[in-house]
């Protein structure tokens, strides 16, 4: 069964820009290491705050990257553009 990791936070709008790209460049940086990556969603809710959601292909490799995340320097420099972040890790029980 699939995995997800969901991230929920706040980014001031003077700092998207720069924020996409540190995520874009971290999310790059797992998938070098971690091929289980499937797919992350980026959405802002109408609150203004933004959910972040992680696919994996099993709960196995998401542990893994996360075990391994200390050693992605682009890990601290997105985060450091966030605030009020939470995070919750699941499994997939439908998708249709």
């Amino acid at each position: 069964m699939s995995a997800v990791r969901s991230h929920r936070y706040s980014v001031a709008d003077t700092d998207l820009e720069e924020f996409l790209a540190r995520r874009n460049s971290l999310i790059a940086t797992i998938r070098e290491g971690h091929p289980g990556l499937v797919r992350t969603v980026l959405v802002r809710l109408e609150d203004g705050t933004y959910t972040d959601t992680w696919h994996w292909e099993t709960a196995e490799q998401m542990g893994a990257a996360l075990a391994a995340l200390p050693t992605f320097p682009e890990a601290p420099l997105t985060m450091a553009l966030t605030g009020d972040a939470t995070a919750l890790n699941g499994r997939v029980v439908d998708e249709r």
